[in-house]
Formats: C-alpha cells, sequence, structure tokens
C-alpha cells in the first residue's frame, strides 16, 4: 500500500485515552499478579490470571511485561503504589536467578530489562542494578562460543534436548540486557557476547530478500546447520513478530555500539515489513500464509514495529515512510477493532497472534503486546524509555 494511505496520526486524545486505559489496567493486575506470583502470558478471553504456569518455570518470559508496564504507570502519574506494589515481586526476581538460576532461558533479558533496570532507572536503588547484574551474568552463561551464539532454549546442562544448538531471532531484545552491564561495570565480556550473537543473526538470519528466520541451527562444532521454525508457519515463512524483533533489536544494537551494519539491518527490515502491510494495516501474523491461512492479525507485532520505528526516529535514521507506518499503526491500535477499554478485561490489545502448536497460530490477548502498545504510547507523548 502507499505511504499516503497510511499517513493517518492518531490524535493526541486518543492517544492520551489509550493511554489511560493501559494506566487503569495495569493498576488492577500489577496487584493482583503481586498476590500471586506466576507467568500471566497470554488469554483467549483477556483473563491473563488463568495462565497456568508458574513464576519459576522456564518458559516464563512474560511476568516483567506487566511490571514494565506498572514502571510507565509510575513516571506517567507520579503514584507510588506501582512501585510498591511491583517491588513486592522483588524476592521472586531473586530466587529466579538464585536457586532457580538453571531454569532459565535466554528471555531473561525480557525479564530483568523491565524489572531491575526499570527500577534502578527510576529508583537509583543499588540492589536493583546488582540483580540486574546477575540476571546479565547468568545470560552470558548461555554463550555458545563455539558457534558465537546464545542458546535460546532449554537448560544448559541439556546436551540431548531439541533446544541444543538452536537460537532464535527474538534474542536481539534480550541483548541490551548485556549491553547495559558492560557499561555499568567495564567488564567487556558482556558486550562482546552481544556483538558476537548480533553478528552472527546477521550473518545468518536474514534472507537475502530481507525476510527473517524464527530460528537457526548449529551443530555441536559451532557451524551453521539451516534455518527453523517454532514460531511462523514454516522454516521459510516470515513470521511478522520476529521481524519486529529484529528491527527493534538492531536498531537498539546500533545505539549501543554505532555500527553502521546493524542499523542497516534494522532499516531493511522495517521496509520489508513495512511494504507488506495491506490496507488493515495490522500485519498478518505471517507474511508467507498458504492457502490453509490461518489469516488472522497480530496486534502485537504491529505495537513493537511502532517502538522499533520509534527507535529509528530517535537514531535521526527514519524516511517519512518509516513515520508514516509508525503513526498509521499506532492509529489503528487505537481505535476499538484493537483496543479493549472495557475494566473487566485484564487485557488491552485484542487480536494478537499465539502460537498453537508448531506452524499454527490462533488469536488472543498477549502481556508483550499490551507491554508494547504502553511503551510506544509513553515514547509518543514523549517519555523517555531507557531500560532498554
Amino acid at each position: 500500500m502507499s505511504i499516503a494511505a497510511m499517513s493517518r496520526p492518531v490524535s493526541p486524545s486518543a492517544q492520551a485515552d489509550a493511554l489511560d486505559v493501559c494506566i487503569a489496567k495495569i493498576r488492577s493486575n500489577i496487584r493482583l499478579l503481586a498476590d500471586k506470583p506466576t507467568t500471566w502470558a497470554l488469554a483467549i478471553n483477556g483473563d491473563y490470571a488463568a495462565w497456568n504456569e508458574g513464576f519459576y518455570e522456564i518458559g516464563n518470559w512474560t511476568t516483567s511485561f506487566f511490571t514494565g508496564m506498572a514502571v510507565i504507570a509510575y513516571k506517567q502519574t507520579g503514584d507510588r503504589s506501582f512501585l510498591e506494589e511491583t517491588t513486592r515481586l522483588e524476592p521472586f526476581y531473586e530466587s529466579k536467578v538464585g536457586e532457580h538460576s538453571a531454569d532459565t532461558m535466554h528471555d531473561i533479558g525480557f525479564l530483568y530489562s523491565l524489572y531491575s533496570i526499570a527500577l534502578y532507572k527510576v529508583t537509583g536503588e543499588a540492589k536493583h542494578r546488582e540483580l540486574a547484574l546477575k540476571a546479565a551474568q547468568v545470560l552470558a552463561d548461555r554463550f555458545i562460543p563455539e558457534g558465537n551464539y546464545i542458546r535460546a532454549w532449554g537448560r544448559m546442562d541439556d546436551h540431548s534436548s531439541d533446544y541444543a544448538g538452536l537460537a532464535i531471532i527474538d534474542c536481539m531484545m534480550n541483548l541490551p540486557l548485556l549491553y547495559w552491564a558492560s557499561e555499568e561495570t567495564g567488564d567487556p565480556r558482556f558486550k562482546d557476547i552481544a556483538l558476537r550473537h548480533s553478528n552472527t543473526t546477521l550473518a545468518n538470519f536474514i534472507r537475502d530478500d530481507d525476510s527473517v528466520y524464527h530460528s537457526f541451527r548449529f551443530d555441536r562444532n559451532g557451524t551453521p546447520t539451516g534455518g527453523d521454525n517454532y514460531c511462523g508457519r514454516g522454516v521459510e515463512s516470515h513470521w511478522a513478530r520476529g521481524a519486529t524483533w529484529a528491527i527493534y533489536g538492531f536498531a537498539m544494537g546500533y545505539r549501543y555500539t554505532g555500527d553502521e551494519r546493524y542499523l542497516d539491518a534494522s532499516l531493511r527490515l522495517a521496509r520489508k515489513f513495512i511494504s507488506l502491510l495491506d490496507d488493515e494495516i495490522v500485519p498478518i501474523w505471517d507474511f508467507r500464509l498458504d492457502a490453509e491461512g490461518p489469516f488472522i492479525r497480530d496486534s502485537s507485532a504491529a505495537a513493537i514495529a511502532v517502538c522499533a520505528f520509534q527507535e529509528l526516529e530517535a537514531l535521526n535514521a527514519a524516511d517519512e515512510s518509516i513515520s508514516a507506518a509508525k503513526a498509521a499503526l499506532l492509529e489503528r491500535l487505537c481505535s476499538p477493532d484493537y483496543l479493549d477499554a472495557d475494566p473487566a478485561i485484564k487485557g488491552v490489545l485484542k487480536q494478537g497472534e499465539v502460537g498453537d502448536g508448531v506452524g499454527k497460530a490462533k488469536t488472543a490477548y498477549t502481556s508483550w503486546g499490551d507491554y508494547y502498545f504502553m511503551e510506544a504510547l509513553a515514547r509518543e507523548s514523549g517519555m523517555a524509555i531507557n531500560w532498554w
């Protein structure tokens, strides 16, 4: 579609109303989550509390989307109750990288950037800094030097799992934890791991046409053996949310390093993503669906894309097409088709995509979609988001 057709910026009042919806929902959600900490990942009906997965489960990558929303709410309102409820979770986060550290995976970056670093940035309390640095060490310990990548899933002492030798595109969003840790401590090892993983991703995940593999495999010697898939329709498909993880992740990589290759990758992937949007604006969940579909939208990919495009704007790298797409995506997400303002529903964004088995998808509210939508609204209003 044309950029002119996309240029429908959201009105300031609609943006403010949407941010108010997010604040009202996180006020209730963060209290309920602190009362009974679990993962609160996704919900078909919007009831995140019904998600049956414990906080210490290895698959937990989502709890901090709610703590991140609470910190944004505090920055917007000055209401310290948001911080008080969030810090009630502190013992669980300490144990997650303490006695439960073997049961963590690469998304520890999502968990601790949006908890410990966010709290450290707004409170200045050293305990949050120390916990974030401990988490960074746990993440760094997942690095496979033979292949120059961070292993995505599974316990590091499990070498027989299907997840051995696996990296996924989502990890680009975990690297800011390592960059931050390197800056905080002066230890170059954290940054070196982030750089080496980024370079491996650059070399293997991005196809010649600027589409993106969801995952990639490496043998025991670290030699790349080919693409794989757990979230898209198939191995050679182009999963929309994976593309946005890469756009945002490479943009932040450029911010931390000044490496022009990362900025170039982010821009190429952004323009490819934009070129595949249709009149609905919010992307289809996979850009390479066959006739069987399922043809569902992913509001979470749209929200992440807005944040990624805002990052490119902050780097003075976004052209008119990227800014126009950002405005159009945000306007669409603020519409009743996607924004759920019902106070009885815990979720914020409707029509997010979640897996329904490998190669399959279904529609649900998503904790990550809600967080990135709130981040996008906050950034658009001028708030500094400084924990990535």
